[in-house]
């Protein structure tokens, strides 16, 4: 995969300019592309829309792929391809649709560009354009194939069976698929799941299966989104938590996602802050079942122990497994069940914790705090390569960790 001599010559004199305005471009781009294909609205995440994340993180990573192109030495964008197209495949994107996307990205870069695009610049671009978007579409339809998905009828018909209230602000949906079973999926994945609004629109929400592997159902665990500084609360997560209930029929995408759960017997350390607990979840159910002697250092951090999701759970685990053990920070107080740790009051911090030798790790939570608790493991002398996380939402991380 690689540009004409023609066109690298031009994309490396130009990546500077479109990068600096690729934050830009990407303003211009989605409105243009929505107001020709409202359909579109109903895949797009709309909250990510209005705060601009997505438009941040479509403009990092074309510009990514691009300097990858051009510059032997850049970063292998290859991991970052591979999470943008399991997010694809639980929306259900379809191949066509890149060339919807790449008639108004490149049309907007004319607009914001102006005259600096000349015919030359513009054909160069659209070659890194399409060279992106095969790529893509190559990735998603293996990912379509391996879970026997038909991209044009991308969702399946899932049942709650029952419903479970974690916290005043976490639910949890045990959902079993009305016909066949559930697809195979590694734990650690997500599905999305799509509802439709009472304004007419349609709109999906990616949830990470919080259970491990079952077969015959998966559960997802919710948290309520409430807006804060003035934003509207969550659309998606709102209509669950009022109408979700025993019986309620939801359409549930293939379970994707490359943060997953390795098959060796290396330690493993947990780190996780609210709802990002979910995925950790899935984690320790399916270790302490299949792998109940592996070492296992779980820390999470909440605002108090009342919003402590799937703790109950998550207690019984630890308790049953011989070499695991588990922290929690508590900003409210620090209460926790007197069979564990006591909780630390305040932030996490992982300055003095002690880490099992040759440990992977896997994160979950808000970026802030995975930034630093990734700057504190290296502190400690885990090395970068084996710290993995989810990012919820746009990846805003790929391309600067720091």
């Amino acid at each position: 995969m690689q540009l004409s001599p023609e066109s690298e010559s031009i994309v490396a004199a130009t990546a500077g300019v479109v990068a600096e305005h690729a934050e830009a471009i990407t303003r211009v781009f989605y409105p243009d592309m929505f107001a020709a294909h409202p359909e579109l609205l109903n895949v797009f995440n709309r909250a990510n829309q209005a705060i601009g994340e997505q438009p941040k993180a479509l403009a990092a990573s074309v510009v990514a792929f691009a300097v990858q192109l051009i510059d032997p030495d850049a970063p292998d964008f290859t991991p970052v391809l591979q999470r943008i197209a399991h997010k694809h495949v639980s929306l259900g994107i379809r191949a066509r649709e890149y060339t919807i996307v790449g008639r108004h990205l490149l049309g907007a870069v004319k607009t914001v560009l102006g005259d600096a695009i000349t015919p030359e610049v513009g054909a160069a671009w659209d070659e890194v354009y399409w060279l992106f978007a095969t790529s893509l579409i190559a990735e998603e339809a293996r990912l379509y194939a391996l879970a026997g998905t038909d991209p044009e009828q991308p969702w399946r018909r899932y049942r709650v069976v029952e419903r479970f209230e974690e916290s005043d602000e976490v639910f949890s949906l045990l959902l079993a698929p009305v016909e066949g079973s559930v697809p195979a999926h590694r734990t650690g994945q997500y599905v999305a799941i799509a509802v439709d609004l009472p304004d007419g629109t349609r709109q999906p929400r990616q949830y990470t299966i919080s259970s491990g592997p079952r077969g015959d159902s998966l559960r997802v665990t919710i948290k309520r989104v409430r807006g804060v500084d003035g934003a509207p609360d969550g659309q998606v997560s709102g209509w669950l938590h009022e109408h979700a209930r025993a019986g309620t029929v939801l359409d549930v995408s293939q379970p994707a996602g490359d943060l997953v759960l390795d098959e060796t017997d290396a330690p493993i350390v947990l780190v996780s802050a609210g709802i990002g607990i979910t995925p950790i979840a899935a984690i320790m159910e399916d270790l302490s079942r299949r792998q109940p002697e592996r070492t296992v250092r779980l820390f999470h951090a909440d605002r108090s122990h009342a919003h402590h999701a799937l703790y109950d759970g998550l207690r019984r685990q630890v308790l049953a497994m011989p070499d695991a053990r588990a922290q929690n920070w508590y900003e409210r107080e620090a209460e926790t069940a007197p069979t564990l740790h006591p909780a630390k009051p305040g932030f996490m911090d992982l300055s003095d914790v002690e880490l099992p030798e040759e440990a992977q790790v896997f994160m979950c939570g808000p970026l802030p705090f995975m930034q630093a608790a990734r700057r504190a493991l290296i502190r400690q002398g885990v090395p970068a390569e084996r710290i993995h996380y989810e990012v919820f939402g746009p990846d805003m991380w790929a391309q600067n960790p720091e």
